[in-house]
């Protein structure tokens, strides 16, 4: 009879007590979030963000050589909207020519003012080899005078021969005087009228060139593609009244969508663990179903500042598999640059992770319907989760935030990290020990005696 009554109520004891139990596990669930220790394979990567670009693309330039005419910026009028798909020869931009303009009737005016002393230069060369050449003749003429005049004063007194004698030289002299200064003043004139000349060519080949250059201000497409402008100085990309420099007169390019790059930029932290080849998965923001292959095909070498950053950054340039009609130039991607893969290893969130002293990491582990602060050796760690090396198993569960009322409970170490850690400790203090009692304290010892202290 006894034993009929006894079992009932073990059994009703036993449902209450498990009634009890589930309803504190389900309120404790429900307050905080606990998670498994998961097991499997571990991805160490590092994830950037980065722009599209062609690997391959050809640049609509403005006009060359604006740098010999003095300008060395120029405004951009109109421009076709970015992303239009033009045709060989179709119109892509107009630059603001006022400058050029300008430049180009001040060179005209020059052109003039060299054409005018051209022609000033050869009338006045003209006049006077016209004038030495009428002396020449004159002083010819002079020196068959004196030659008649030699010959009449055959019969004269021998004083009238000799000064028709001295005439005659003196005009044979001035003849040939005149002569050489003709040839002189022709060699002068040809030298004058070639400087002018020269100055002329000059002054018309700069005109000619600056009037060929008036249709550059005008761009068209080179080839059939997509318009992508061109980024300015401060990264942001060109518009109508935008500048560009004639150093580097690139107003849009026609990208090669063929072949397609990333590129990212790495923190000088982490540059270290990025190599050529590693394996890279892209995703899209404008897309963000969509998932990309691609691997490294170079890392810089020399970090560089970005804008509105203080730390330094290395470029990295990924290239994308294949083809895809979707990918655009400019548009922004997730590259998750996959560094190393670990089978079969226990890892949690990085969230579970707690740490005292800087020196212990702890976990909140459930236990039963219990929670116990768990020390936990780390492994490896990757932007999300982190490997436990020691203080959890498969199968146990951890929680993602800090249980109610576990902020001052004891931590459970692990044997193997605390006795480290006693160790370290120990050789810390014996080294402090030494340093503060010094070299007399223990005293110098020789040869197994201890040496008398001097005088």
């Amino acid at each position: 009879m006894k034993k009929r009554i006894i079992v009932p109520l073990v059994v009703l004891a036993i449902a209450i007590a498990g009634f009890v139990i589930f309803k504190i596990d389900r309120e404790a669930d429900s307050s905080d979030i606990i998670l498994p220790v998961s097991k499997g394979r571990f991805i160490i990567d590092i994830v950037t963000t980065g722009d599209l670009q062609a690997k391959n693309s050809i640049e609509i330039m403005g006009p060359a050589r604006l740098r010999d005419f003095r300008i060395y910026n120029l405004s951009i009028q109109n421009i076709v909207d970015e992303g239009t798909e033009v045709r060989k020869g179709q119109w892509i931009a107009s630059l603001d020519m006022s400058e050029f303009k300008s430049k180009l009737q001040d060179e005209e005016l020059n052109l003039e003012k060299r054409q005018s002393q051209f022609i000033q230069t050869q009338l006045d060369t003209t006049l006077t080899l016209r004038q030495a050449r009428d002396e020449l003749i004159n002083l010819k003429f002079a020196v068959e005078e004196m030659e008649i005049k030699l010959e009449q004063s055959r019969f004269e007194p021998p004083a009238t021969i000799k000064q028709a004698e001295i005439d005659l030289d003196k005009s044979k002299r001035a003849y040939q005087q005149a002569r050489e200064n003709y040839f002189i003043k022709t060699d002068q004139s040809k030298a004058k009228m070639q400087e002018v000349a020269a100055e002329l060519r000059k002054t018309q080949r700069e005109y000619n060139s600056m009037q060929e250059l008036l249709s550059a201000f005008t761009i068209q497409a080179p080839e059939p593609g997509m318009v992508i402008y061109t980024k300015g100085w401060d990264g942001k990309p060109i518009k109508a009244g935008s500048q560009i420099s004639t150093w580097n007169p690139v107003v849009a390019t026609l990208p090669d969508l063929t072949t397609m790059l990333s590129k990212t930029y790495i923190n000088e932290v982490d540059v270290r663990k990025i190599k050529e080849g590693q394996r890279v998965e892209v995703g899209l923001d404008a897309f963000p179903e969509k998932r990309l292959a691609g691997s490294v095909i170079r890392v810089a070498n020399v970090g560089e500042q970005r804008p509105n950053s203080d730390s330094k950054v290395f470029e990295a340039t990924v290239e994308i598999e294949g083809t895809d009609p979707l990918l655009r130039p400019a548009m922004t991607t997730s590259n998750r640059i996959i560094i190393d893969e670990i089978d079969n290893v226990l890892f949690v969130p990085l969230e579970c992770l707690h740490n005292k002293d800087d020196t212990i990491t702890f976990v909140y582990r459930r236990a039963g319907i219990n929670a116990v602060k768990q020390e936990v050796q780390l492994g490896a760690v990757n932007s999300n989760e982190a490997i436990i090396l020691a203080g959890l198993s498969e199968g146990d569960r951890v929680y993602l935030s800090v249980p109610r009322g576990m902020e001052n409970k004891e931590i459970a170490m692990l044997p193997e990290l605390d006795g480290k850690r006693d160790r370290n400790k120990q050789r810390e203090e014996e080294v402090e020990r030494k340093d503060t009692q010094g070299p007399s304290a223990s005293g110098e010892r020789r040869g197994g005696r201890e040496r008398p202290p001097r005088n």
